[in-house]
């Protein structure tokens, strides 16, 4: 089997996903044709050098619905100048539709279907935002005949089973503050990230919006619970205990202040065979050593990245201890709390640059972001082994693995 090279990654800043923040005045289109336009020069390669070695374009985007519909993949490599003969594919795994992108990627190189592909994925929540492409999981009927809930909801009652506090959520809310203020500081955030530039030229936005640094544990005990009203003022409390009759109420802990931001942003990771790499002069920094999806029980929804990781560990013949470090998407915080006592994971091992509850979670590029992300720190640390994991609506999980090279 070829290897899957990893040559380089890349991420715009998230941008605060609202009509204040500023990227809402660029287009996903234009968004996605930002980073693509600055991925030939990070690798010593222009626009047309890069494209016409060019397999795949392979782009995770979750609501593709108006601007952002039609295959934003497509119309942003042509928006970016790539050569037309380069395909592009736009793909919908929920919140693991960007490191679904990468994967299928890199899964081509590996069975020799393709010899260098870019993927990664895209998601302007200020302009698109989530949920505006309605779909069959917000059916009423899943709702009566599965019992599926928000996923709000589902982050409390996922705490709520595996006994995970409001103290619990917020003292790692604040950390995943003090991690990412931390990382700024020394530069650390700066490597991969990219400046979003518009169509003349200027600079939009070029330091992540989202991440409050001045965030204290008093701050976050004044927030209200976020979910609470939805679980038990409209009885959607109710519904998880076809499945879960155990349980005589949900603990609405999470708030604003533990759950993952809103944001735009986008993010690329271009992928090869080492034939590929030696043709065009790119170093490898890693490669692609496991990728998995699962399905998980779908009412809780979000505990797909521990059997995620299990599976990945599996495929790759390793064992917990021979990871160096994690990135669990912080969609809600007792996500990688739950995973670090499901897998017996410490936290300094986990997120070490803070996550989604600091910096935000661009739906279908967070994928991809984890994947540069756990990249950087590795090499950071000079430390060798990174697994990649994130929950995905629905009830399932996505997990990578990667090894520097």
């Amino acid at each position: 089997m070829i290897d899957a090279l990893v040559f380089d990654a890349l991420r715009t800043p998230r941008g605060a996903g609202k009509p204040t923040g500023a990227l809402y005045s660029c287009a996903p289109l234009d968004l996605l044709a930002s980073a693509l336009r600055a991925a030939p020069g990070r690798v010593g390669h222009t626009r047309e050098s890069l494209s016409a070695a060019l397999d795949e374009l392979a782009v995770g985007c979750v609501t593709q619905v108006g601007e952002q519909g039609g295959c934003v993949a497509r119309t942003a490599l042509l928006a970016a100048g790539y050569d037309p003969r380069v395909p592009a594919v736009t793909l919908n795994r929920f919140c693991g539709s960007g490191l679904e992108a990468v994967n299928d990627a890199a899964a081509k190189v590996r069975a020799g279907f393709c010899a260098l592909a870019l993927a990664g994925g895209v998601e302007s929540m200020s302009r698109a935002p989530m949920g505006s492409d309605g779909g069959a999981l917000l059916d009423p009927r899943m709702a009566l005949g599965w019992g599926l809930v928000p996923q709000g909801v589902s982050a409390d009652l996922l705490a709520t089973l595996h006994g995970i506090t409001r103290a619990d959520v917020d003292a790692y809310a604040l950390e995943s503050q003090r991690r990412a203020a931390a990382a700024e500081a020394r530069g650390a955030l700066a490597r991969g990230r990219v400046p979003v530039l518009d169509r003349a030229g200027a600079t939009l936005l070029d330091r992540d919006e989202h991440p409050r640094p001045q965030t204290t544990l008093e701050d976050l005990a004044r927030l209200t619970p976020a979910f609470a009203q939805l679980g038990e003022g409209l009885g959607l409390d109710a519904l998880t205990r076809r499945v879960y009759p155990q349980l005589a109420r949900i603990d609405h802990v999470h708030t604003a202040g533990s759950s993952s931001g809103v944001v735009d942003g986008a993010a690329l990771a271009l992928l090869g065979s080492a034939e590929a790499g030696r043709r065009l002069g790119l170093r490898a920094r890693a490669r692609v050593r496991a990728a998995v999806s699962v399905g998980s029980e779908p009412v809780v929804m979000l505990s797909g990245v521990a059997p995620a990781a299990q599976a990945a560990l599996w495929q790759a013949g390793m064992r917990v201890s021979d990871v160096d470090l994690f990135e669990v998407n912080e969609a809600f915080a007792a996500v990688p709390l739950y995973f670090m006592d499901a897998l017996g994971v410490p936290h300094e091992r986990v997120n070490v640059n803070g996550g989604a509850i600091a910096l935000g979670h661009p739906l279908g590029a967070t994928g991809a972001m984890l994947l540069g992300a756990a990249l950087e720190a590795l090499e950071e640390r000079g430390e060798g082994v990174a697994l990649v994991t994130l929950c995905i609506g629905g009830g399932m999980g996505i997990a990578t693995i990667i090894e520097r090279v």
